[in-house]
């Protein structure tokens, strides 16, 4: 008898729509006022970097253990927290 389950587990986050209304509905209370205070008033061509900025924290929001990377993080009891990590891939060019 093995301890392992007999199907694996997915653990894949469902991306979130890369569209403003996509986003809007994935972030909650402030976050999601300032998400669209922000777009509203940006210029056409930063609009893009807005949505980027607010998509990458609504996919980091899902990501299991997310609230406690955080927490630890700034506790100083873990190396990174996932937002900077998040912005340290960012800079990556693949």
């Amino acid at each position: 008898m093995s301890a392992q389950p007999e199907h694996p587990t997915d653990r894949r986050i469902p991306a979130i729509p890369n569209t403003i209304n996509g986003i809007g509905d994935a972030l909650t209370g402030s976050d999601r006022a300032q998400f669209y205070a922000e777009v509203l008033a940006a210029e056409e061509e930063t609009v893009p970097g807005v949505m980027r900025k607010w998509w990458k924290a609504a996919m980091l929001d899902r990501a299991p253990g997310a609230a406690e990377s955080r927490s630890h993080a700034a506790a100083g009891t873990r190396l990174v927290s996932v937002d900077d990590l998040a912005d340290r891939l960012e800079g990556i060019t693949r």
